[in-house]
């Protein structure tokens, strides 16, 4: 049963129906405050939506997905050092992804793009072996260094280079790794890039 002063707005619903969801009306305390009971679709009532890829209704009702979820994981499987890394953008690349929900990580070009704005989770774990020198790897955010992480220490046979950050980030902003110092000769098998969508904005 629909309260009786959301009726006026939500008489558009009718069109919501058309989208295929299975949908639980739910109401907040006030309306432009969502609450999501249960059910594949949220129906908001707000005099200004967000342009965050919800169908909006000239009455204000946007509708968005409230299972929709993005997160991947990329690991590298192989020890060799590819013939990609001679390239001049020194982009650290991944050859086997674990998740990859929502597909916005391409595996070939190991770069996520945000598919919308919000805040995002990123980590990374690049892993250098028999390599007598210092690493230095960057995450990059449309090709500004965010964070950094080195390895150098000399007297080991695997090192680590591993960061983590929260970033606020935009809709189809790109995030990858960069080797900006050093080489990863001898391959950095089990090296790990990772990301998740916190909350969208």
């Amino acid at each position: 049963m629909v309260p009786a002063r959301c009726l006026g707005p939500c008489a558009i619903l009718a069109q919501v129906l058309l989208l295929g969801c299975s949908l639980v009306l739910c109401l907040g305390q006030n309306e432009t405050e969502p609450i999501v009971l249960e059910g594949k679709c949220l129906v908001v009532c707000d005099s200004n939506p967000s342009s965050d890829g919800a169908v909006t209704s000239s009455l204000g009702i946007s509708v968005r997905s409230a299972g929709a979820k993005v997160a991947f994981s990329a690991v590298r499987g192989t020890n060799h050092e590819p013939s990609e890394m001679s390239n001049t953008s020194m982009t650290i690349y991944f050859d086997q992804v674990l998740v990859n929900i929502g597909n916005h990580f391409d595996l070939k070009a190991s770069v996520f793009q945000a598919p919308r704005r919000g805040i995002y989770s990123f980590s990374f774990h690049v892993v250098k072996v028999y390599n007598r020198q210092t690493i230095q790897v960057n995450l990059m955010q449309n090709d500004f260094p965010v964070i950094s992480a080195f390895a150098g220490d000399q007297d080991v046979t695997r090192e680590a280079a591993s960061n983590g950050v929260l970033l606020m980030v935009e809709r189809d902003d790109r995030v990858y790794l960069k080797l900006e110092r050093g080489t990863l000769m001898g391959g950095w098998k089990y090296s790990t890039f990772s990301g998740f969508l916190v909350f969208p904005l």
